[in-house]
């Protein structure tokens, strides 16, 4: 269960550090499965269904990005998923009827594992209401050095910021952000962070000889109801099942208007949203007559 302090912090600043959620054994073993799910892949050859690998290697590299869906492949993280320590933390924050909407693992390789630029999940898949939580379970220590969890405090009341241009969802806020309140979330491995949908987080490269590997699910109220926005919310509702209390047939309203994250294409994952919207912002820009800076 989270103490009366956890859930506070989680109502005043958006997210809650849980250390030691996860005992040595259970972190052995969830990192013993992780290396046989990877073992094999390369660059060249690997199941883009299951996992994505790190695009700045040689064809036979073998460092691994990210991990597809965990909690709906693999027996022993869908157990976890569903665990009654797990789902009481989760219902003291969003209620007691519950749905597990998605989960990923984010790998970080030493020296290289990718940045995330600042983001809110719910920007990606807009619901009726914002009771959505994800919950990090640091796998390794984490530090500032390799890429821990890096946190806005206390924005998760407010509007959501602007994760677009051009019309366009960037998958990246594009607005000016306030760092003065950001803070890192660094934990010893087995720790979990319990964030809310709508804080404002990232993680920068790691620059160290250790990997950082976190396990996410993400949680909702059962009255959260998906936004329908295309084959992106197919995609988003494709892993939902029900984890704990009944299905609700009512969704719950508290928002009265949310951006239509609308992309220029299909992209794989977070990761190529960004980068791809990080080369487009670099390219030259043509004048309002159409002419580019250079000619």
């Amino acid at each position: 269960m989270l103490t009366r302090d956890q859930t506070v912090q989680y109502e005043r600043h958006g997210y809650t550090l849980f250390p030691d959620f996860l005992s040595p054994d259970e972190v052995a073993a969830l990192l013993s499965d992780i290396e046989s799910i990877c073992a094999g892949n390369t660059l060249a050859k690997h199941d883009k269904s299951r996992l994505e690998m790190e695009p700045s290697q040689a064809p036979d590299g073998t460092r691994v990005r990210r991990l597809y869906e965990p909690c709906t492949y693999y027996p022993r993280f869908r157990a976890f998923s569903e665990s009654e320590r797990l789902l009481q933390c989760v219902e003291q924050l969003v209620g007691s009827n519950l749905l597990f909407h998605y989960s990923k693992i984010n790998m970080k390789p030493p020296a290289i594992g990718s940045v995330v630029e600042w983001h809110q999940d719910v920007a990606y898949y807009p619901l009726t209401n914002h009771d959505s939580v994800a919950v990090l379970f640091y796998l390794d220590d984490a530090t500032s050095n390799n890429g821990c969890l890096q946190v806005i405090r206390g924005c998760h009341r407010a509007p959501l910021m602007n994760h677009t241009r051009d019309g366009f969802f960037q998958g990246r806020i594009t607005d000016p952000i306030d760092r003065s309140r950001a803070v890192y979330v660094e934990g010893k491995a087995g720790s979990a962070i319990f964030m809310h949908c709508m804080t404002p987080h990232a993680s920068t490269t790691n620059t160290s000889g250790l990997p950082r590997r976190t396990l996410i699910l993400s949680y909702r109220a059962a009255d959260a109801f998906p936004i329908y926005t295309g084959p992106i919310t197919l995609d988003a509702e494709a892993h939902v099942r029900l984890v704990r209390g009944q299905e609700l047939n009512v969704a719950r309203l508290s928002v009265t208007q949310f951006p239509i994250p609308k992309q220029q294409r299909k992209t794989a994952s977070l990761y190529e949203l960004q980068e791809m919207s990080r080369l487009e912002a670099q390219s030259p820009k043509r004048d309002e007559a159409g002419i580019w800076p250079s000619e």
